[in-house]
This record gives C-alpha cells, sequence and structure tokens, in this order.
C-alpha cells in the first residue's frame, strides 16, 4: 500500500507490503525503528519469536513519549516483563500488526509528537 503524508519535515512512512517498508521514499527489507525525531535504527529481529527484553530496553533509550510496536503481519503481544524499561521511562506503548503501526506513526507524527515505530519486518512467502 502506498501512504501520501501531508507536507511535512517529519520522517514518515511512505509505503508498505510484504517484507517491506518505504521510509521516506527509501526501500527497507530488514526490521526497523523509525523515529518521528529522525532515527532510523536496524532492529535485529526476524521473526516475533526472535524478540527479547533487550529489543524493548532499545527502545526506551530513545525516550519518545509513545512507542508503536508493529507485530508482523498479525497482531501479537510482547511478555510484560519485556516492557519494563519503557513503564518506568513513562513511555505509552501500543501494539498492532505492522500495517497498522505503519498508518498510526504517521498520524502521530504528523501531530508532532515524540513517536517511534518499532516494525517487524518478517519476510515474504
Amino acid at each position: 500500500m502506498k501512504l501520501q503524508p501531508d507536507q511535512s519535515d517529519v520522517q514518515s512512512i511512505s509505503g508498505y507490503g510484504p517484507g517491506w517498508v518505504g521510509v521516506n521514499g527509501d526501500r527497507i527489507t530488514h526490521s526497523v525503528i523509525i523515529g518521528s525525531k529522525g532515527q532510523r535504527i536496524a532492529w535485529p529481529a526476524v521473526r516475533f519469536e526472535d524478540l527479547g527484553p533487550e529489543h524493548f530496553a532499545q527502545l526506551a533509550a530513545l525516550d519518545s513519549e509513545v512507542v508503536i510496536f508493529g507485530s508482523g503481519t498479525r497482531i501479537r503481544f510482547p511478555q510484560p516483563a519485556w516492557l519494563r524499561p519503557l513503564m518506568e521511562r513513562r513511555i505509552g506503548v501500543e501494539t498492532m500488526d505492522t500495517a497498522a503501526a505503519c498508518r498510526t506513526y504517521n498520524i502521530l507524527a504528523q501531530e508532532g509528537r515524540s513517536v517511534a515505530a518499532a516494525l517487524l519486518l518478517e519476510p515474504a512467502v
């Protein structure tokens, strides 16, 4: 799906599909963290089962207001203990499938919110 956000200086997700996401016109084919402050960080996980507490500790270090976790092609929730670093910093976390996370990130970023999207990009089948 192609997305067309309003004109803005904020980093936005320009499209997504199975195994990829477009960020400001660049095609990314690995799991990634996208931040409204310009962050674009490779997230070392290929499958949901690869995730652990260290992945969510990395998100807490970004110091965003809210984190949108895109759990892949279907919604899957992280273990509550993994979210502790985010809760301790009072960072909100919302979990949804990756397609919904892309759309939600764009909306919040365009509103000027300090948001990060942690997108699990599973290989296309």
